[in-house]
């Protein structure tokens, strides 16, 4: 339980320091004392979220510590243990926070971090605020209230924990046969394109030679003229360039005997003749290799037409098409891998499938028992708390699958907390049909709803202490009264701390402090003290007669301590 609290520098706090009893303790005092900053203060301890402003103005920084004494609690030793911090009973938990955003926290003496205060808060302390009431307004909260009360929250956590693996198993599977899909149709892209490529049976240089072939034999009818004309005029005609030269080297030997200077020009008409005869030879060779077949035109034109094909889709010669031929080779999917792995997921699947609906299944057939008895427990609450007529019943909607179908089936229709969702349904007079709390509860009514449901479930909630920011909203008179008694018998259980502007619950508080707001040096800030007989009894009465306080409201006081 929390034995002290200390609070510096937060909001309108300068300094207060608060000793709690056991038992049901009282916090009042007047509208904006500074009450619900202490709350606040403690949602600090419980690793709730800082913010600068909290920070009394002029102030660097803002420090909450609580000192809490668990004597025998096994459950929180082996936390403490198991997080690594010292534990003999005692703890001490200290948190500073600094206006720049820094927050430090102190775990029995040893750093801690806020991920570590907020796991460590959720068992220490429970605070329901003035708003609490409106948890209750919301039919997703009304599963969890009945797994609180059946113990079943640990299976539900088992089932999410389930659950949520075969969904990410779900989505990989999903993904894994997207990819083996997507894949499949890249590999026969990638043998089709192989196959084409391989199939052409191209040789280096091939388009080269072929559109040398091509112009040859588009303009092989020309080039037959040009080159027959040249070997005529060079050697076959009798006036042809060759016989003439000969004639004429005959004529400068008879030349050079009478002039020896005509010999050199003689000797250079001499290769002259050479040279013509073998280009003539060569005229007449070449001839020969001028094809006049239209028929291997259009071989060739086809052939070139495959490699320009080619050369457009897979490159701009035939050496990048080379290639990306040996690219694609090397970039062959292997997806028998691929497939054996979606196997076995499948199967994993499959069986997580199975485990979450049998586990869902198992988990209904546990929350239909235990709700109704909660639904007798909320009555016998609710009649004590002056609402006698009222039923109250926690309502199943379950679609899609029923227990009769086989295992793993349904989950479509299943969640991550199973099949079923549970609304409270109620009807506050005879003869009026059940329905949804959330739309016919007024304020005052939800208010004691919520505090039968607390009374409930504390008697087997593993938190020890437990606080009730004004839960007292929309009751008074007589229903007042019996919530302080409920308060009171709820306090055999747990450490209570309740703020409270009612005298009839005010009354039954076992420690009372007063929390009050006073200017002093210029500055506002909050007090806290325990009170004493006397000042009890005058605080009883303010809360009973207002501003003004009487001598009959004093007496009042009296007797409704008494």
């Amino acid at each position: 339980m929390l034995i002290q609290l200390s609070i510096s520098n937060f909001a309108i706090i300068k300094h207060l320091e608060i000793t709690l009893g056991s038992g049901l303790n009282i916090l009042s005092g007047e509208t904006g004392a500074g009450k619900s900053i202490i709350i606040n203060a403690m949602n600090l301890i419980l690793g709730g979220r800082a913010s600068a402003d909290l920070i009394r103005s002029g102030c660097k920084e803002a420090e909450v510590e609580a000192l809490f004494t668990f004597p025998e609690n096994p459950f929180l030793e082996e936390m403490l243990s198991g997080l690594g911090f010292p534990f003999e009973g005692d703890l001490l938990i200290k948190r500073t926070i600094f206006r720049e955003g820094r927050n430090r926290i102190f775990i029995n003496g040893s750093m801690a971090t806020l991920q570590i205060l907020s796991r460590l808060g959720a068992v220490l302390i429970s605070i329901s605020g003035q708003h609490e009431h409106q948890f209750l307004l919301k039919p997703d909260n009304h599963l969890y209230i009945l797994d609180d009360f059946g113990g079943l929250s640990d299976e539900r956590h088992k089932l999410e924990e389930v659950f949520g693996r075969y969904q990410s198993l779900e989505k990989e599977v999903r993904k894994l046969e997207k990819a083996i899909s997507e894949t499949a149709e890249k590999q026969d892209l990638t043998e089709f394109q192989i196959r084409e490529i391989e199939r052409a049976e191209i040789a280096p240089g091939e388009d080269e030679a072929l559109s040398e072939e091509k112009r040859r034999l588009q303009h092989a009818e020309e080039l037959l003229e040009i080159v027959t004309e040249g070997y005529q005029s060079l050697y076959e005609r009798h006036d042809s360039a060759l016989s003439t030269t000969s004639q004429c080297i005959k004529r400068l030997e008879k030349g050079a005997e009478i002039a020896p200077a005509l010999g050199s020009i003689r000797e250079s008409l001499a290769e002259i003749e050479v040279r013509l005869e073998d280009a003539s030879f060569m005229l007449r060779d070449f001839q020969k290799t001028i094809n006049l077949d239209p028929l291997r035109l259009e071989e060739v034109a086809e052939r070139l037409e495959l490699l320009n094909r080619l050369k457009r889709k897979y490159g701009p010669t035939l050496e990048d098409v080379f290639r990306f031929r040996d690219k694609l080779a090397s970039r062959m999917y292997n997806l028998d891998e691929k497939r054996e792995k979606l196997v076995q997921l499948t199967k994993e699947r499959q069986a997580l499938g199975v485990e979450a609906s049998d586990r869902a299944r198992g988990l209904s057939k546990k929350r239909k028992k235990a709700a109704g008895v909660l639904e007798k427990a909320v009555e016998k609450e609710l009649h004590l708390l002056h609402m006698e007529k009222t039923r109250f019943q926690a309502g199943f909607d379950r679609e899609g699958v029923g227990p009769e179908e086989p295992a793993g089936e349904g989950l479509d229709h299943m969640g991550a907390h199973g099949f079923d969702h549970v609304e409270f349904m109620m009807s506050p007079n005879v003869g009026e049909e059940l329905r949804p709390l959330s739309r016919i509860a007024s304020g005052g009514e939800l208010s004691r709803i919520m505090l039968a449901v607390k009374t409930i479930l504390a008697r087997t909630a593993s938190v020890e202490t437990i606080i009730f920011d004004e839960v007292d909203a929309g009751i008074s008179g007589a229903t007042a009264e019996v919530v302080g008694e409920k308060l009171l018998s709820l306090a055999e259980y747990h450490q209570l701390l309740c703020i409270t502007h009612l005298p009839q619950i005010a009354t039954q508080g076992q420690v009372h402090f007063l929390v009050s707001k006073k200017v002093s040096d210029g500055r506002t800030h909050t007090t806290i003290s325990e009170l004493t007989p006397e000042e009890r009894v005058r605080e009883i009465a303010r809360l009973l007669g207002g501003r003004e306080i009487t001598q009959r409201a004093v007496d009042h006081a009296k007797e409704m301590l008494g």
